[in-house]
């Protein structure tokens, strides 16, 4: 079968084929994330998927009768060259969790997407990436709370990245366009559609310096069950994710669950004490998920974002331009660590440490390799 050519998509690390063969995968019902990676990981790559007997497929965990004769028999494939029409036709950018251009935080999550089909001009790799998320019902307090916040980020994060749902998510993408900060939208759903379609010409305005993200295939609909995956996904790209406005349950409580699962941080505003749509802010407050913030400042302050914080001392920075955590890295950094051997020494949290060394390994000092250890380079 012959591979569908996307020449508008951005340049793979990975070939054509492989791509058809990892979009293809997650097309076939029954096959999640984590069983897919597994699947791959058997096989030896993702050829050897589709070169396995049926007999061989089924002794794989996780592998029925059905899934094996799905695989060899070619339908994936074929569901996989029907996509790469409208890939072609929308000029979607493919990336998978085996690509080079995979974002590197999400790669780290172990059930982070097979594929993502991405639209707009931004990147997705940067040094800080910061998720605002809370309630769709904001109330006139939660959206200005929004706009202060995001205006205080503006030229110390790359990115912001919500769910572009109603209230606070849509708030912080316009108030991030507003403040020149490129920003993505996590969809529930194929890139087919827009849901809400309210929001569609800011998704426009979105795409000229970041743009539109899913794991989902053309034609899946916004599915009550698709929420907490988007979830996922958002709170897995971020180093810091922000609740302002959130109620005792819903979706920026599951995305803040997420991300501390993950071992990032998480803020949230507090909020006012009798109003219901403060609630969840004020349970992550107390059961110590989130930290308690009142503005940016204090988001970058607690990230070690704060350019003042960092530069306060005289000593002569052996990387001009970054604080002072990153030479205490490269220091007990003297030979290959995992993440759990440099965490107790360096006193930062898990998920601070991650942020750091992503933004010390996109700036040349540092690269990962595999599992989760990291040396000099």
């Amino acid at each position: 079968m012959g591979v569908a050519s996307y020449e508008n998509t951005a340049i793979q690390s990975l070939s054509e084929q492989e791509v058809l063969w990892a979009v293809g995968l997650t097309l076939l019902p029954g096959i999640g994330n984590i069983t897919a990676k597994r699947l791959i990981a058997f096989c030896g790559g993702l050829e050897g998927v589709y070169r396995q007997t049926p007999s061989s497929l089924q002794r794989i965990p996780g592998i029925g009768p059905g899934l094996s004769r799905a695989l060899s028999q070619g339908q994936a494939l074929r569901l996989a060259e029907s996509e790469m029409a409208f890939i072609r036709k929308e000029q979607i950018r493919i990336l998978v969790y085996l690509d080079q251009h995979y974002p590197e935080r999400l790669k780290m999550c172990e059930d982070g997407p097979v594929v993502l089909y991405v639209k707009g001009a931004g990147g997705l790799e940067c040094r800080r990436n910061v998720a605002v998320v809370g309630t769709r019902k904001a109330t006139d307090y939660g959206r200005e709370c929004t706009r202060k916040l995001v205006q205080g980020l503006a030229g110390k994060v790359d990115q912001v990245i919500s769910g572009l749902a109603y209230g606070i998510d849509a708030e912080a993408h316009k108030s991030a366009l507003d403040n020149g900060i490129p920003t993505f939208a996590v969809l529930a759903h194929g890139l087919d559609h827009l849901y809400p379609a309210v929001h569609r010409k800011l998704a426009g305005r979105m795409l000229e310096k970041g743009g539109l993200i899913t794991e989902f295939a053309s034609g899946s609909l916004p599915d009550r069950e698709h929420f907490p995956r988007r979830n996922r996904i958002i709170a897995g790209m971020c180093d810091a994710t922000i609740v302002v406005e959130a109620a005792e349950k819903g979706g920026a409580l599951i995305t803040a669950d997420l991300a501390d699962s993950y071992n990032r941080d998480v803020f949230a505003l507090p909020g006012r004490t009798n109003d219901p749509m403060s609630s969840g802010c004020l349970k992550l407050i107390r059961s110590q998920k989130a930290g308690l913030i009142s503005s940016a400042e204090d988001v970058l302050y607690d990230m070690n974002w704060d350019e003042e914080k960092a530069s306060s001392g005289h000593q002569t920075s052996l990387f001009p331009g970054t604080n002072p955590l990153a030479e205490g890295i490269w220091d007990i950094l003297t030979e290959c660590r995992s993440l759990d051997e440099l965490q107790p020494e360096s006193g930062l949290s898990q998920g601070r440490l991650r942020a750091l060394l992503l933004e010390m390994e996109l700036e040349g000092w540092v690269e990962a390799i595999p599992g989760n250890r990291w040396r000099r380079r």
